[in-house]
């Protein structure tokens, strides 16, 4: 018989505030009572809101399907409640606030999404990826409208450009209609900066490039902010490069209506070049959507704010400038022996619209963060007195700063001071978890990196305890789970209390690092391993304490030294047997070596490894040990002989940790997990030296893994360099090896494919500025083919019922035909109902992808379809959206086909039917409303006029009584 394993399923993650490889937004969603609003950051592949003023989670988003990370996040102008999220793999989805899932899944992109953007409507979304390609996106439609090519590398600032036109008011009443109709059908325009150092400015309505300009003179641009008014926009680069543009939004504004636009028109001037403080590169310039000031910040932990300043204070500048100028001139003539005399300078006065961009933009202030600086956004409160600004940074952390306003009546040029108002660090590391261990009961669990030691609810998910240690390396909870004792990088040995957070004793074990501490099976002592060549054995004991000064004393635990074990290379790691037997020792030579515990006498000499063993673990039963290494092999070992009964290519990069099941539970006492630097986790069969599982979902190295002890169902907890901890769970489906290669390969096939399909279609349209935004995926090409079958059967049975009613008309008493199976199981539907079902079984954005599978010679059959469709006014609308997209697709085939031409004067006819039907409709019901809208006003809205009714002609000065409407 097959023997099955049960699967283990990422059950959830914590221990992340947010991800270091997407921007943040500030959201004040459903004003929160607690009014400093709430913070939508990436969390890995998951979308986190954090209730910036109480830290906790507010919602979570995640899509099961898919295990990429969020690289960039947009929020509409208009609708709060809508986001979109850009991931790893080039897929924008959307979300809505309090639906767990999303509505939306676009693919277009073949790389990650760098920037999002809504239009102010909010019904387009343009988004930005490393493949250099802008694509436009229709949220009411579904589907991508275009692709954008231009620039040569990928595109870093994208915003809509989305100018009113200003009516003057000489216009005559026909140009402020024509206006109306003018702005209501423009699509906008579109500026987008590239790490190519173009900034370009793109028509949306005839979908082309207008304007490019070199943005950066000393390499890449990295950023793009645009003002809220649209009169400007900022770039910045490399070396703390500002550069200054300004845009003739009006002008802009006017040419969408002029035919002939002048071919010397530019939209965008260089005004001039700022400089930041850092001369990092900058990765961020964000405008204050209210006020004049704008953030910007490269990836130091400093984040700079600059004011615009307003008119009056640039004209007072410039006549200081020049009143000095005069004053110099006039020293100058004075020192020549000259007349004094001044040109005609003081005459004219400065137009602060030509002013320098030093003139017109200050600096405010420096905001100096607790880490490095991912990204920013301002907290629009409405307050009056100070601006807010939310900051991200990539130590894991959350921070809320407040700062004042420039005050107008100061003379002096303070530096005003900003505060941290509010941060989320609590519920995660600021740097890499470097071990984990769970409790005798697994309810703790205790977390160790650089600087903290966090003990955590595995019930909740919450953190409990955050204290405070030194570099921590290892960590594990001794008996009774009330104390937790962590070896840290510079050979300590801490011993915390968990219920007080209290250090009960900090000894100087080691002179190297301690990469491993393990504690006894009978839980009385602990052994350290260190790179000092030397294993430590240390009991926990009361001791009584004097109390200094008294003859008092007081009792304390402390660790005593017991015995040493000298070995001939660093320890890099230790491992008790079960049966507390054995102690085995992994040694830098790449060799590990088993000990008696008692006598301390050699044992077994295991070699084979070719790199240094990084971890071990001993079976439950004390008869096997498994090693792995830095060569990333994995090697199964017998403790009776020593023979390595097998050994596994495991993992593609070094193997940091393995460990067995703790308990014979079903059998499976020998099998055992492997995590590595390659980002994944792998179960394996000790006995039959095969693998079981890969479990994927880290995006970092992981460094840490623990077990459960005794808890149902079984569970491993994994921490990584990505600075979440994820919970796997046992579940109760079987999986069976040969199913769980077959689906391997599978997933390989179909990446490839996908993969080819994409060159393919590049190589077809890559010269064009302007493409289709299209992208083959495996599960639209899965719809397509799906299609395709269901037209031939469609048509198949279309014939043979044909065939049955030409027969039925001679012979009444025919039986009825012998249909496909198919057919019968749908309920005996007809073949266009089964052919509408398939066509509506794709989500809308991957309908046009799936259409594209279809080869040109099931068009006609299609088309056949369509035709009854129409004729029977099944889904209008899709009718309409497949018949318009093949016509576009295979326009000049269909042209030049004689067959294809009746066929359409057909659908033609019957379509403009139902489209008539369906516009009468209509028609009838807006009349109707319009009607019952009238009666309900006659009923609920009565008019007064006053009795002493006076038109105003007596007296000019009195005010004119009107009609009152009451309700």
């Amino acid at each position: 018989m097959v023997k099955s394993y049960l699967k283990y399923e990422h059950s959830n993650s914590f221990g992340l505030v947010t991800s270091s490889t997407s921007n943040i937004l500030w959201t004040q969603q459903n004003r929160s009572s607690t009014g400093a609003g709430q913070a939508v950051v990436a969390a890995n592949e998951e979308l986190l809101c954090w209730d910036i003023k109480t830290g906790d989670i507010v919602e979570r988003w995640k899509d099961e399907k898919s295990s990429a990370q969020v690289t960039a996040i947009a929020q509409s102008k208009l609708n709060d409640d809508l986001f979109a999220a850009g991931y790893e793999d080039g897929s924008v989805r959307l979300w809505r606030s309090k639906d767990p899932s999303p509505f939306i899944t676009f693919n277009g992109h073949r790389s990650a999404i760098t920037v999002l953007a809504f239009d102010r409507s909010g019904v387009r979304l343009a988004s930005g990826s490393k493949d250099t390609n802008v694509i436009v996106w229709d949220l009411v439609a579904e589907v991508g409208q275009f692709k954008l090519r231009g620039h040569k590398d990928q595109i870093t600032g994208l915003q809509f450009v989305e100018p009113q036109e200003e009516v003057t008011e000489e216009e005559d009443s026909q140009a402020m209609v024509l206006d109306g109709v003018a702005d209501s059908s423009s699509e906008g325009f579109l500026l987008t900066t590239g790490k190519d150092a173009l900034i370009k400015l793109w028509d949306l309505g005839s979908r082309h490039c207008i304007e490019t300009h070199i943005a950066q003179t000393n390499g890449e641009c990295w950023a793009l902010g645009l003002s809220p008014d649209y009169t400007g926009c900022i770039t910045a680069g490399n070396a703390g490069e500002l550069k200054v543009w300004g845009l003739d939004a009006t002008t802009l504004a006017a040419s969408r209506r002029q035919v002939d636009v002048p071919a010397n028109i530019q939209y965008l001037q260089d005004r001039g070049t700022l400089f930041r403080h850092g001369k990092d590169k900058a990765t961020e310039v964000v405008f204050h959507p209210r006020r004049d000031y704008f953030a910007v910040h490269g990836s130091e932990k400093s984040v700079e704010i600059w004011r615009i300043r307003s008119e009056s204070e640039i004209k007072k500048s410039l006549a200081r400038k020049k009143k000095r100028r005069r004053e110099k001139l006039a020293q100058k003539k004075e020192a020549e022996n000259g007349d004094a005399h001044l040109d005609g300078e003081e005459d004219q006065d400065e137009d602060p619209s030509s002013a320098d961009v030093n003139d017109a933009f200050a600096q405010h202030l420096i905001i100096r963060t607790g880490g490095k600086v991912k990204s920013v956004d301002w907290a629009d409160t409405r307050s009056k007195k100070k601006l807010e600004l939310l900051v991200s940074a990539t130590n894991n952390q959350l921070e809320l700063y407040s700062m004042p306003l420039k005050e107008k009546k100061s003379k002096q040029e303070d530096v005003p001071d900003y505060e941290r108002a509010l941060s989320i660090e609590l519920p995660g590391h600021r740097a890499d978890i470097r071990s984990l261990a769970l409790s005798s009961d697994d309810k703790w669990l205790a977390s160790a990196s650089n600087g903290n030691l966090k003990i955590w609810s595995m019930l909740t998910q919450k953190c409990g305890k955050t204290l405070e240690c030194g570099y921590a390396l290892c960590c594990a909870f001794l008996p009774g789970d009330k104390l937790v004792v962590i070896g840290t990088k510079s050979g300590e040995i801490e011993l915390f209390e968990v219920a007080t957070g209290a250090l009960l004793d900090s000894v100087s074990a080691h002179e190297g690092a301690i990469w491993s501490l393990q504690v006894h099976p009978d839980g009385r002592s602990i052994v350290s391993g260190s790179a000092d060549k030397s294993a430590k054995f240390w009991k926990v004991q009361v001791v009584q304490e004097e109390v200094l000064g008294t003859t008092r004393t007081t009792s304390r635990l402390k660790l005593s030294h017991s015995r040493t074990l000298k070995v001939a290379d660093d320890i890099l790691s230790l491992k008790f047997s079960p049966d507390a037997k054995l102690l085995a020792v992994a040694l830098l030579d790449s060799t590990v070596k088993v000990f008696f515990v008692d006598s301390l006498k050699l044992y077994l000499n295991l070699y084979g490894h070719k790199l240094p063993v990084l971890d071990m673990d001993i079976s439950y039963d004390s008869k096997l040990i498994v090693t792995c290494s830095a060569d990333k092999n994995i090697r199964i070992w017998g403790l009776d002989f020593g023979d390595c009964h097998k050994a596994l290519l495991g993992h593609q990069d070094s193997i940091l940790q393995v460990k067995f099941l703790p308990n014979n539970r079903e059998g499976n006492g020998h099998h055992f997990f492997s995590a590595s630097k390659d980002r994944t986790i792998k179960y394996w069969d000790g006995d039959k030296f095969e693998q079981i599982q890969r479990l994927d979902g880290h995006h970092g190295e992981i460094w840490a893994l623990a077990i459960s002890q005794s808890s149902e169902p079984p569970f491993i907890v994994s921490a990584s360099h990505d600075k979440s901890i994820r919970v796997w769970e046992e579940t109760d489906e079987q999986i069976f090896l040969e199913e769980e290669r077959e689906k391997e390969i599978e997933e390989l096939y179909e990446s490839t494919l996908t993969k080819s399909l994409e060159q393919d279609a590049d190589e077809d349209d890559e010269n064009g500025e302007i493409g289709a935004a299209t992208k083959q995926t495996s599960e639209t090409l899965n719809h397509g083919e799906r299609i395709a079958e269901a037209l031939e059967l469609g048509m198949a049975d279309l014939h043979v019922m044909q065939e049955w009613e030409e027969a039925k008309a001679s012979n009444p008493h025919i039986a009825s035909p012998q249909r496909d199976p198919m057919f019968m199981a749908h309920g005996g539907i007809s073949a266009e109902e089964y052919v509408m079902k398939v066509l509506q079984r794709p989500a809308a954005s991957a309908l046009n992808d799936a259409l594209l599978v279809l080869p040109f010679a099931s068009v006609p059959m299609l088309f056949t379809f369509l035709n009854l469709f129409a004729m029977r006014s099944m889904n209008i609308p899709l009718t309409c959206k497949v018949l318009f997209f093949m016509l576009k697709t295979h326009h000049r085939q269909i042209v030049a086909s004689r067959t294809m031409r009746a066929m359409l004067d057909g659908i033609r006819s019957n379509l403009r039917r139902a489209l008539q039907k369906q516009k009468d409709e209509m028609g009838y019901n807006i009349a109707a409303l319009k009607i019952a809208g009238m009666q309900i006003q006659d009923k609920g809205i009565k008019e007064y006029v006053d009795e002493n009714w006076d038109d105003g002609t007596d007296a000019q000065n009195v005010k004119k009584r009107a009609f009152v409407h009451v309700s």
